[in-house]
């Protein structure tokens, strides 16, 4: 038991230090368990197998795919569209529709699409966006007190009762207790924030970033007023013929970016979208779709000469209403600056060989100010020159290996992560559907952890991630590690009895009080442990203390365990407790005094409601 103890707290401190991540902390202290024998290497890696561990996996792959489709900034910009300019109706609807997200998907990725949404509609009904960051935030947590997904603490507390042979919890158990908690937060955070977050500050590019987005550069070079669509019959002549053979860049000094492939008349969102770059050795397919920019006139004379179908100039066939825009999905662009020592200078991008060394289109140069886009075979390469270019993003991203001849500017892998496929969207939120409905509905005879594994695949296979890597990126693996590796603490503080003696101390001083004392106290214990080391880790620590402290005092677990998950996750106090908290720090300008004045009254008063509320929801009897 003291061993147990020692590790528990040796553990703690390295966990509230920070110096270790925790997730390497986690597996030491699981380390430590097996080389004193306190638990055996079987109950030591039994984390990793554990439903909980396994969902959360397939939950951020299922996040992933609706934050990376764009499916949950499409419908929460239009739904926070609705608030106008009034300061009022915005507040509300940050706060309704942030938890609604937070209610199924990972609160971080919540925050992380809301975040730049919400700074624009605060600049445009005038106010500050310091006023709502804070409130979003909180709101991520407190949405996923709604559901089983919500949050791990709730899977974990779920996994207790189970394991002790009460009644699992289903998906909307905690319902209940996440509208109180959402609306004693919005109620409480709305003049909190008017007092103490109504900053004035002045707009600054919030970005930073040392690269531009393929939307910017397509605007940025002009290309889209140059950017024209031709069709190829499906009985052309030409069929069958690769673009060698056409030599249509020679002949009409237009430059081919790219050949779309896929039905054109279908619904946007439904479907296949095949983007090839104009290799010499490509042939024409019947209804290819090439992008090509040049002059009107030789873009008309390819058209006549070839017979081939001139479409609407400034458009893609999958958007339609979007404007001069080009879509990125498989196909990107960047820019290269050409560094001094570059052994391409005074080449021309013909000699250069772009094309046959790394497969690359160059689209325009950058030079001093102006912009080149027309007859760039014979154009010279000069130091200092920006070159923008084309290709898939591994080929873009292959390029930083030349450093010597030029800079990438920007970071591809980055780029390509955050160009949503879009047309993808209506699948996601399909699978999500019926992976809330297999949860849901006990006629449906699929397990919780089966229907998400099941959804993740889908998501994988029907290809709403560009690769299997991109899926795997979307996990967050330390929260996987620290979860499997705390779960063997909590096996080892009930083996030795370290379990029983902290809940026997609990109902010893609180218990005398009632069990909503006792109940109080779990929850405030939780709270305060919060602000220091994960939530994830506390309810993993604390969940069996509530139990058995229930058990001892012969009343039902739930109250007690539903303490825990609460306590954990609502911890507003500091901008560390949680990682949406820290991710609006900078955003919104905050001080740590900001959280101390708008989080810890939240908090304190979020305690006492539900400690009040939760006997009424689930009763001790």
């Amino acid at each position: 038991m003291y061993t147990t103890i020692a590790i528990l707290i040796i553990s703690t401190i390295f966990f509230v230090n920070g110096k270790i991540r925790s997730d390497v902390v986690s597996l030491c202290a699981m380390l430590a368990l097996m080389l004193f024998q306190i638990v055996t290497p079987e109950e030591a890696l039994s984390g990793f197998s554990n439903p909980v561990v396994v969902m959360m996996i397939g939950l951020f792959v299922v996040g992933g795919a609706i934050f990376q489709t764009g499916l949950a900034k499409s419908i929460s910009s239009r739904i926070l569209g609705l608030a106008g300019t009034s300061e009022t109706r915005l507040f509300f609807l940050v706060m309704i529709v942030t938890s609604f997200f937070g209610a199924f998907v990972s609160n971080t990725g919540t925050v992380a699409v809301m975040l730049p949404i919400i700074i624009s509609l605060a600049h445009g009904a005038g106010m500050s966006p310091s006023r709502l960051l804070m409130p979003l935030a909180f709101a991520s947590s407190m949405g996923g007190m709604m559901t089983l997904l919500g949050t791990p603490p709730n899977l974990i507390i779920s996994s207790t009762l189970e394991n002790a042979g009460r009644p699992a919890l289903t998906f909307f158990s905690f319902l209940p207790s996440g509208l109180v908690c959402v609306t004693v937060g919005t109620l409480v955070l709305w003049p909190l924030s008017k007092w103490f977050l109504s900053k004035n500050v002045e707009s600054t590019d919030a970005k930073k970033s040392k690269g531009k987005s393929p939307a910017e550069l397509i605007s940025e070079y002009g290309l889209a007023d140059n950017l024209f669509r031709i069709r190829v019959p499906l009985k052309s002549r030409l069929i069958g013929k690769n673009f060698a053979e056409l030599d249509l860049r020679r002949k009409y000094s237009i430059n081919i970016l790219e050949v779309r492939r896929g039905d054109a008349k279908q619904h946007r969102f439904l479907k296949t979208i095949s983007q090839h770059l104009a290799s010499a050795d490509m042939k024409l397919k019947g209804g290819d779709i090439l992008y090509i920019t040049g002059r009107i006139s030789a873009v008309n004379a390819l058209a006549d000469d070839l017979s081939f179908e001139l479409l609407d100039e400034h458009e893609t066939e999958i958007a339609i209403n979007s404007g001069k825009a080009m879509d990125f999905y498989d196909i990107g662009i960047a820019e290269l600056l050409i560094m001094p020592t570059s052994s391409f200078i005074n080449k021309n991008i013909k000699e250069a060989g772009f094309r046959d060394k790394f497969d690359i289109n160059v689209l325009g140069i950058r030079r001093k100010g102006e912009y080149i886009l027309q007859e760039l075979g014979t154009e010279p390469i000069h130091d200092g020159d920006v070159l923008l270019v084309q290709g898939t993003w591994s080929n873009i991203t292959r390029l930083t290996k030349e450093s010597t001849n030029w800079i990438v500017i920007g970071q591809p892998q980055n780029t390509e992560a955050a160009v949503q496929l879009d047309y993808k969207a209506p699948v996601v939120g399909i699978i999500m559907i019926c992976m809330v409905a297999a949860m849901v509905f006990d006629f449906i005879p699929i397990a919780p952890v089966t229907a998400v594994i099941g959804a993740a695949l889908l998501m994988v296979l029907l290809g709403c991630f560009r690769n299997v890597s991109a899926a795997y990126r979307t996990i967050n693996w330390e929260s996987i590690m620290l979860i499997g590796g705390m779960m063997p603490m909590s096996i080892a503080l009930e083996k030795t009895g370290t379990s029983q003696m902290i809940s026997e101390a609990l109902v010893n001083t609180l218990g005398q009080y009632g069990p909503m004392a006792l109940m109080g106290g779990i929850y405030f214990t939780t709270s305060l442990m919060t602000m220091f080391i994960s939530n994830t880790a506390t309810a993993v620590l604390l969940a069996p203390i509530a139990l058995q402290s229930a058990q001892q005092l012969g009343v039902g677990p739930e109250p007690f365990l539903f303490a825990v998950s609460i306590g954990a996750s609502m911890c507003f106090a500091s901008p560390f407790s949680t990682p949406p908290n820290a991710l609006v720090m900078p955003a919104g300008h905050y001080t740590f005094m900001d959280y101390i004045k708008v989080g810890l009254p939240l908090q304190i008063i979020m305690g006492i409601v539900m400690v009040l509320i939760l006997p009424l929801i689930f009763p001790f009897s």
